[in-house]
């Protein structure tokens, strides 16, 4: 018993060892077939395909790909993976490297004058795609109360398409969230024009044609600026140009004065040759409603000139900032000074701020006459009381050219009363003869101009109602 139990033993033993051998060997076959790769059997793939170039590649990818082991076990997704981000990264070098050698943008900060002057010309081009649109209202209200308003539909930020010339151009119209205009509030904006390399030199045609668009609806008119900050911007919409002889002065006042300005802009390498500044002052005084701001308008016309109006009784104005207007005055300008007297006559002393005026006197004496002065600028200064001005300010390269800009003399009047009424020298003679029997001396162009506007077609009625120019606030 006990040799026949140790012979089943041994057997048992020999068994398990057989099955172990055959265990291993399975194992080892199957990591070999995981580590080594298939061959790929071409023979296969022909078979499994119709024949055609995409059969034949779509069985090889099923071959290669899909029925490979190492796809099963991930490291083909990895190799796919890699060579998908590779790809992306050559796709974007790629359109990277032709948009710089086949595009070129335009960028036009909202700060650069041709900024307006092309939103002005696409609001009103017609070969343009725009889905964003901002509105710009004009709003104008008239002597006589009425209200004229107009809309003016402009590209709005966003991205905008035109054809200009043959070639397309990509608009967009940025607004920065961050960065704001100090002096106005608004944010920052830019506008980049984007179009083919080969079209690049259609900028500058476009950009001409916005400049001949914006001057032309100027053309004929008086641009009047005022200050917005440290800069000049247009005060309301460009006015009517006004004829130099729509305002009468006194006999020889208007043409000595228009001939002495003509004299001063001819003449600026006579002033450079001798070292004195180029730059001219005129201080036209006298009584209210004579025609002083009138005649710098006309006087502006005349020469096509714009004119700037500068507050010199703004609480914000300070000398710095009135130093930097006055040497950035827009081209062909004029300076105006109105109401010169009454710029300091108020100034009272604060706690805290010092002068409630934030310009001193001192400081307009600099920025007239002093170093940092601007040159070739023409100013004109007036006053109702010369009277009250201080005798710095008057001196000569300060105040150049001094006017008495008086009420009407029987000249004037005779003279206005023959503009309004063409042809009536008659009823002139005879409204000349009521002018003097009443003895009214003290009457100003102002008072005369309200008389005949009121009967602008009935002379008679305006010789029968002289009377009421005794009074010089009489409202018709």
């Amino acid at each position: 018993m006990a040799a026949k139990g140790l012979k089943n033993f041994q057997l048992s033993i020999t068994k398990d060892c057989e099955e172990e051998d055959e265990d291993e060997e399975i194992n080892g076959r199957r990591m070999n077939g995981a580590s080594s790769p298939q061959p790929i059997d071409l023979e296969k793939i022909k078979q499994n395909s119709d024949g055609s170039i995409t059969g034949m590649f779509t069985s090889g990818f099923n071959e290669v790909v899909i029925n490979n082991p190492y796809f099963a076990a991930g490291g083909g997704l990895m190799l796919l993976g890699t060579a998908l981000a590779l790809g992306r990264q050559g796709v974007v070098k790629g359109s990277g490297l032709i948009y710089r050698q086949l595009l070129v943008d335009l960028e036009i900060p909202s700060k650069d004058k041709s900024y307006l002057w092309f939103l002005e010309w696409m609001s009103q081009y017609k070969h343009r795609s725009s889905r964003h649109l901002s509105v710009e209202t004009n709003y104008i209200q008239h002597d006589n109360g009425a209200v004229s308003t107009k809309f003016s539909l402009v590209p709005g930020p966003g991205k905008h398409l035109i054809r200009y010339q043959g070639a397309f151009m990509l608009v967009n119209r940025e607004r920065s969230g961050r960065l704001l205009d100090m002096t106005s509030g608004t944010p920052f904006e830019t506008v980049t024009l984007t179009t083919l390399y080969r079209d690049r030199h259609l900028f500058n045609d476009l950009l001409s044609e916005a400049k001949k668009l914006a001057l032309k609806a100027r053309e004929g008119k008086t641009v009047i600026y005022t200050s917005w900050g440290p800069e000049w911007r247009p005060f309301g919409q460009p006015r009517k140009k006004r004829v130099i002889g729509s305002v009468i002065l006194d006999k020889g006042i208007s043409d000595t004065i228009v001939d002495d300005v003509k004299d001063f802009l001819i003449s600026g390498d006579w002033y450079h040759k001798r070292g004195i500044p180029y730059r001219r002052g005129y201080l036209l005084y006298g009584p209210p409603g004579s025609g002083k701001t009138s005649f710098i308008q006309a006087l502006a016309g005349e020469l096509d000139y714009n004119i700037c109006i500068l507050n010199l009784s703004e609480a914000n104005l300070t000398d710095d900032r009135l130093n930097h207007l006055m040497n950035h005055i827009p081209e062909r300008s004029i300076l105006l000074l109105e109401d010169i007297d009454a710029a300091f006559n108020k100034r009272e002393q604060s706690e805290d701020k010092g002068y409630t005026s934030g310009v001193t006197f001192s400081g307009l004496l600099n920025a007239l006459d002093g170093v940092a002065s601007a040159e070739e600028c023409i100013t004109f200064m007036t006053t109702n009381h010369p009277e009250k001005l201080d005798p710095a300010l008057l001196r000569p390269g300060r105040v150049d050219f001094k006017v008495l800009i008086d009420n009407a003399t029987e000249y004037q009047v005779r003279e206005m009363f023959l503009r309004f009424y063409e042809g009536e020298e008659e009823l002139s003679n005879e409204f000349m003869k009521q002018f003097k029997k009443l003895q009214l001396s003290n009457v100003s162009t102002a008072q005369l101009q309200g008389l005949f506007v009121y009967n602008k077609r009935e002379p008679q009625q305006a010789i029968d109602m002289i009377a009421t120019l005794r009074n010089p606030n009489n409202v018709f």
